[in-house]
């Protein structure tokens, strides 16, 4: 009977490597915004982190649709959810650059009516 002294490793490092890449392609985009919006460009475009403390992140997609921590909702359940903020929330605005501007301005106005001054509208540096 023959000796077995050596394992071949080959076909397990390439297993392994076809598995990080898989890892690596879809934790990108798991960790970027799940909703799909273009955002509008700005010379003055400064870097927001959505985790910061306790952040709220509304979004509008080119259809117009709002979505509220990446959950589609209507005006009135985002103004409910808003009646219902502590006034020092911070919430992050993502708007697709062709979203009606009536759109942006009805929350921007749910925002002022609910006393939520400390929010931030990101864009994309020029």
């Amino acid at each position: 009977m023959k000796r077995f002294d050596q394992i071949n490793v080959i076909p397990f490092i390439d297993i392994m490597l076809v598995l990080l890449a898989i890892v690596l392609t879809t934790a990108t985009f798991i960790s970027q915004g799940q909703i799909d919006v273009s955002l509008p460009v700005a010379e003055s475009a400064t870097s927001i982190e959505a985790s910061q403390e306790k952040s709220l992140v509304i979004s509008i997609d080119v259809k117009n649709h709002i979505y509220l921590a990446e959950k589609k909702v209507t005006l009135k359940a985002l103004s409910a959810t808003l009646k219902q903020l502590d006034k020092q929330t911070p919430i992050i605005f993502r708007v697709d650059k062709q979203v009606v501007f009536n759109q942006f301005v009805q929350i921007i106005d749910l925002l002022k009516v609910n006393k939520l001054k400390k929010f931030s509208i990101v864009t994309v540096e020029k």
